[in-house]
């Protein structure tokens, strides 16, 4: 049922919206250091199946696995934990905190996991040079480009060294030049320190960047690890 070897593994998903099914049966898994970009038009239930990943969302029925753990056997508060010490997220448009600089921002998920400030930001900036900004530490993100703030995003979810990165349409908002270099460094930093990542996205010039990618359709995944 569980694909050998692999990280984060769903079995047979459903969740319904009311009347309708946004997941309808769907089998994934990824391993680590893996890149898998889950495709397929708007509506399919892709962001549906990566909020379910990602304990975000419950599935009606259906199990999660995650390092040998089911996290419906988990409790709000463990699966909290579990987003904070393991998982990384990327959103289309950065959801960076206005208040913040940037520094702050990719050192927030470590001041959440009790990092102390001076060390925190010392990893931030380590993170921000990785990824090309370290010099916007002091700015904040309403004073950077789309493409710098989508950097910074990129910083702040790997800066917690998290096993998994979910990223949703990490390009969406940006022009091409742009998308592609945040994906280079994206996935250059991820795996580099060995995380997978979980890309969802409907650009087939993004899905390049992945080692495998899988399709949902009306609920459903094609991936030929699962068929095969």
């Amino acid at each position: 049922m569980i694909p050998e070897g692999s990280l984060l593994a769903a079995h047979d998903l459903r969740k319904t919206y009311g009347s309708t099914p946004a997941l309808d049966g769907a089998s994934f898994s990824v391993h680590p250091g893996e890149v898998v970009a889950v495709m397929g038009p708007s509506g399919s239930g892709k962001s549906t199946l990566l909020h379910c990943l990602a304990g975000i969302v419950t599935p009606d029925s259906g199990t999660i696995t995650y390092a040998g753990r089911e996290l419906s056997a988990m409790s709000d508060a463990e699966r909290s934990a579990l987003r904070r010490s393991d998982f990384g997220f990327v959103f289309q448009f950065g959801q960076l905190v206005p208040e913040l600089t940037c520094v702050e921002n990719v050192a927030l998920p470590l001041r959440l996991n009790g990092v102390k400030r001076k060390a925190a930001e010392r990893t931030a900036l380590e993170w921000m040079e990785r990824l090309e900004v370290e010099d916007l530490g002091a700015k904040r993100p309403g004073e950077v480009s789309g493409g710098q703030g989508q950097r910074v995003a990129v910083a702040r979810a790997l800066a917690g060294s998290p096993k998994v990165v979910f990223a949703d349409e990490p390009t969406g908002a940006l022009d091409s030049l742009n998308g592609e270099r945040v994906m280079e460094l994206l996935t250059e930093a991820a795996r580099s320190t060995n995380a997978a990542v979980v890309l969802v996205t409907h650009e087939a010039r993004v899905a390049a960047y992945s080692d495998r990618d899988v399709t949902v359709r009306d609920g459903r995944v094609r991936d030929l690890e699962h068929s095969a």
